[in-house]
């Protein structure tokens, strides 16, 4: 069994925040070892498709943009991602590169999955 912090490695963390539950808020990825926010460009349905069944929220009911959650801070780092929604994560989604974008905070992404529960998750 490999131990949890091992698998960050292979798997960059995803997480919802500024959202009273943990299955709706800004979409914030870990790269690097640091989080970042994902640009609002290009951003629809799909996408969201493929944050909540990452979250383990159930389907989406809403991809949001300009910073409907609120703008983050720090670097931003995806854009253009363009899911197909059978995509396990973000990073399986044609997109920029990482760090690689054209936005302000005014453009964080954010999702509403169906399920609701209280509290703030890291995945």
């Amino acid at each position: 069994l490999t131990p949890p912090n091992q698998l960050q490695i292979y798997r960059p963390l995803l997480r919802l925040v500024n959202s009273p539950d943990r299955c709706s808020g800004r979409v914030e990825i870990l790269h690097d070892g640091q989080w970042g926010t994902v640009c609002d460009d290009e951003w629809d349905f799909k996408d969201a498709q493929v944050v909540c069944r990452a979250m383990d929220c159930g389907p989406p009911q809403a991809a949001k943009s300009d910073a409907f959650f609120g703008e983050g801070q720090g670097v931003i780092w995806l854009d253009d991602v363009n899911c197909l929604g059978n995509e396990t994560s973000l990073i399986h989604c044609r997109r920029s590169s990482f760090g690689e974008n054209n936005c302000g905070h005014g453009e964080d992404a954010g999702v509403i999955c169906s399920d609701t529960a209280p509290g703030q998750s890291d995945l």
